[in-house]
């Protein structure tokens, strides 16, 4: 299997960009119809963003209201998941 291309984060240049494009590739991922690989590379993008959204906070360059939404977001999802899974 060949090694893939790391993921270039560079244009996300705030926290908000950062969280907004982590939830379009979970809408993306909970298609049914998505390749394995399509999946794979979502997966492989969330991770490279994550890390820089930790970047972000370890160098307290997030706002304290960016921190505040996104824990709220995170919250949200959770209890979407969990509900999806009690159906």
């Amino acid at each position: 299997m060949a090694r893939r291309n790391r993921v270039d984060t560079s244009t996300y240049k705030t926290f908000g960009d950062i969280s907004a494009r982590l939830d379009e590739i979970v809408t993306e991922v909970r298609r049914r119809d998505i390749p394995l690989e399509s999946s794979l590379d979502l997966f492989e993008e969330a991770i490279a963003l994550g890390q820089k959204a930790v970047d972000f906070v370890d160098t307290d360059a997030v706002t304290g209201e960016e921190a505040l939404r996104a824990e709220q977001e995170s919250v949200r999802s959770a209890e979407d998941e969990a509900a999806k899974g009690g159906a």
